[in-house]
């Protein structure tokens, strides 16, 4: 509670701009309830970026000293207290804070209320002051400290095999004793970027990474100091590569960010190995390399205020984390940004996300924001003691991929995903593992070692060693977390919901292959920003061990033609076109995020689940005819599946109805059949408000640089078009099944009277009727 102060007579203007569709929110308000306790808050920040900040919370609308928290002097338009809050009705507003004489410096914001509940999760963040307190001024501290350090060392002399520090050794500091050192990158040709320069780049600051933290790590914990010289000999050649050179940030941001973190680990680990002027020629370069992230992100690319840039807010934790935690105490500048990568990891991570454990960009994005964000909470835990995990979307997101990227699937997840077509990443398990450490889930630790069994050999594919050095993944995690037992899911839930993210998952049978359905759907607020696609009120399936409808296309590169022309845009999704067009799936933000679709309700009921969707807006960008999209999707009896499209339009358009699949479609009149090598599926188009499609099999990716795809395999689509009309209704079966058990759907249709009536049966005389409404004022059904 405050004491009663006197307030300033001069006050400056408080600009209180509206929120657009890319900026944070003024959070938390009537409509947007906390879902932890403290809440978060956020508004739009002074057009000063040096202003500061007072927030006041109150159970009185008043603001009654008595019954007032006041938390004056913020850095940041983001703030979480330090202390929880009793459940009940609650009064919040803000303003800007005069420093010198410590009261508020403006008029005060519009008051907000909201309500907090009870059994919220307890999630109070440390003060500035109380960070302060805590800085350690020793070195090493990332990762272990020197107390810790000491033990683990006794506890590798006893026993060399402890959390496998063998295998750690052997595969992960040895390769780099006798290797010559990595020469710095020169620049591309003409400075015009090559792909396979890019890539080269990006390996080798990588591998700068493993052999200096490796080496380093290793020669402090053997107290080697054959180990620690030839780690510092390492760290002095890349401090000595040009700041402003090919691996900047302005030239390359993935070479710079992973030169940050090579040079951070091996200043912390190697520092009593260096001599004084040996530190301060590395502290220097450290502090200009980190500044440059720093000020791209907080001063450029503001993600206080714009989040939804991919590569910033992944620098927060890959980046600035490591890099702040190395450098506090010794450079203010590297303590004010650790401040704000804490407060935005604790309060408005992540901008892609909500307490669901979703991530709009899809899993292969998860993978890599979530690898990241898990090497920063963990550093921010040992190093601070605050544990970000018991936020809920923590506590949550490890469901995301176990329901979305379920083991065995390729090509069955939506937006960007670099392994071409290859089983789910390494890394998706390993991120779900330490779910399940911090979360004692033994569902999740079943999802690792599935994972883990089937990627075997991929250790060193790009999109696993071009990334992270697993062996130290392994070290960590077995000295951090005590074991966790698997746990076969077969008792999962077979529906979730991620609302915040708009997409849908069925998983039925994960744990046995043979009878195994994943069918993903998706409709999402988030449209086709960033590495999402053109793809609401689209949908994949997986079944009986095989890809069958598939995101089709591959992520060869961003911004290849067949990432830009084919792998965004609607054509290559399991959706509709509308008089030709699809979703906008282009570069300009706002257009992406308007571009979007709603879940409007899921229902499950004995032998049924349904989803129902709106992708009119997604849609309207592109062709502004459009008044409706709406498509539902019955599941029955867990075993096939109804298409319910429903367009208007306010001129006649056709409509296309497009299925993606691997092999080739075998398609006739009305129907259509995909065989694949373990299973297939039958589809057929039941009813139709104008008339049967013309139904075409397509093979190839039409317009698409042949050489970009040289090498792999081509897909194949269905396409199904309705000649134009201002109203369509189709209805679609599909009908998935094993070779070996091959399965047929029935279906009649009974129009007398106000409704038409469609019955689907099966063999076992299990019935679905589904209803449709005769609309007599358009004669179309």
């Amino acid at each position: 509670m405050r004491p009663s102060a006197p307030e300033s007579l001069r006050k400056a203007v408080l600009d209180q701009p509206r929120p657009g569709s890319l900026t944070i929110a003024y959070t938390p308000d009537a409509d947007r309830s906390p879902t932890e306790n403290p809440p978060r808050f956020s508004w739009l920040p002074d057009i000063d970026d040096a202003s500061r900040y007072v927030v006041e919370v109150s159970t009185n609308v008043e603001f009654e000293p008595e019954s007032t928290h006041r938390y004056p002097g913020l850095a940041w338009n983001f703030f979480t207290p330090d202390e929880t809050f009793a459940p009940g009705t609650y009064y919040w507003r803000y303003a800007l804070w005069d420093e010198a004489e410590s009261v508020p410096g403006s008029e005060w914001s519009a008051v907000r209320t909201f309500a907090l509940a009870e059994g919220l999760p307890q999630t109070p963040v440390l003060s500035l002051a109380e960070r302060r307190g805590r800085t350690k001024y020793a070195h090493p501290r990332l990762w272990l400290d020197g107390t810790e350090l000491e033990a683990f060392s006794a506890r590798i002399a006893a026993d060399p095999t402890t959390c496998g520090w063998d295998i750690f050794f052997a595969k992960s500091v040895q390769p780099w004793i006798d290797r010559p050192i990595i020469a710095e990158p020169k620049p591309y040709p003409d400075n015009v970027r090559v792909a396979s320069l890019w890539r080269q780049m990006y390996i080798d600051c990588q591998e700068v990474i493993y052999a200096i933290r490796h080496l380093a790590i290793a020669g402090r914990v053997l107290g080697d100091t054959r180990l620690l010289d030839r780690a510092r000999e390492w760290l002095l050649a890349v401090a000595a590569w040009d700041t402003k050179g090919p691996t900047s940030r302005a030239y390359n941001d993935e070479a710079a960010f992973r030169v940050v973190v090579a040079l951070a680990w091996g200043y912390d680990w190697l520092h009593d190995h260096l001599s004084e002027a040996e530190r301060q020629s590395v502290r220097v370069v450290l502090l200009e390399r980190t500044r440059e992230v720093a000020e791209h992100v907080i001063g450029h690319a503001r993600i206080h205020v714009f989040p939804y840039d991919s590569h910033a807010v992944r620098s927060l934790s890959a980046v600035l984390t490591p890099a702040c935690i190395a450098l506090d105490g010794e450079s203010e500048e590297a303590m004010g940004w650790l401040d704000y990568t804490v407060d935005f990891l604790a309060t408005l991570y992540s901008p892609w996300a909500g307490t669901d454990g979703g991530w709009a960009e899809g899993p292969h994005y998860w993978m890599t924001g979530i690898a990241y964000f898990i090497e920063a909470a963990n550093l921010v835990a040992k190093y601070l003691g605050l544990d970000l995990y018991r936020r809920p979307f923590l506590q949550n997101t490890g469901a995301f991929p176990l329901y979305t990227k379920a083991p065995g699937t390729r090509r069955a997840c939506f937006g960007d995903d670099s392994t071409l077509g290859d089983l789910p990443g390494l890394k998706v398990g390993y991120n779900v593992r330490q779910f399940a450490g911090v979360s004692g889930n033994g569902h999740y630790q079943w999802y690792f070692e599935q994972l883990k069994a089937d990627a075997a050999g991929t250790e060193m594919a790009f999109y696993n060693y071009g990334w992270w050095d697993l062996n130290f993944d392994d070290l960590v995690y077995a000295h951090d977390h005590a074991p966790v037992a698997s746990v076969e899911p077969a008792d999962l839930p077979p529906v979730r919901w991620f609302k915040d993210i708009g997409w849908v998952a069925i998983q039925k049978h994960i744990h046995d292959p043979n009878r195994h359905i994943q069918f993903v759907f998706k409709s999402s607020p988030y449209g086709s920003l960033s590495h999402s696609h053109g793809d609401q009120n689209a949908f994949l399936l997986y079944a009986y061990g095989e890809d069958l409808a598939i995101q089709s296309g591959y992520y060869i590169a961003f911004n290849s033609s067949m990432h830009r022309d084919w792998r965004r845009q609607t054509r290559s999704k399991n959706a509709v076109l509308i008089g030709e067009k699809g979703q906008y799936a282009e570069k300009d933000k706002a257009l992406a995020r308007r571009a979007s679709g709603s879940i409007l309700d899921v229902t499950e009921a004995p032998g049924h689940v349904l989803i129902r969707a709106d992708a009119t807006a997604a849609y309207k960008v592109l062709n502004d005819t459009v008044l409706r999209v709406e498509r539902d999707v019955h599941f029955v009896d867990d075993s096939y599946f109804i298409f319910v499209d429903r367009v208007e339009t306010a001129q006649p358009q056709t409509l296309e109805w497009l299925c993606h699949t691997v092999g080739p479609i075998d398609a006739g009149k009305t129907s259509f059949r995909y065989r694949g090598e373990r299973a297939g599926f039958s589809g057929q188009f039941i009813f139709s408000s104008n008339g049967a499609p013309r139904i075409s099999v397509v093979e190839g990716f039409p317009g698409i640089d042949p050489a970009e795809t040289e090498g792999l395999e081509t897909h194949h689509h269905l396409r199904a078009e309705i000649e134009a009309a201002t109203k369509h209704v189709l209805v679609t079966l599909l009908v998935p099944y094993a070779l070996d058990a091959p399965k047929r759907i029935f279906s009649f249709i009974d129009d007398q009277g106000f409704a038409t009536d469609i019955y689907f049966t099966d063999v076992d005389d299990r019935r679905f009727k589904l209803t449709l409404a005769k609309d007599f004022e358009n004669a179309a059904i």
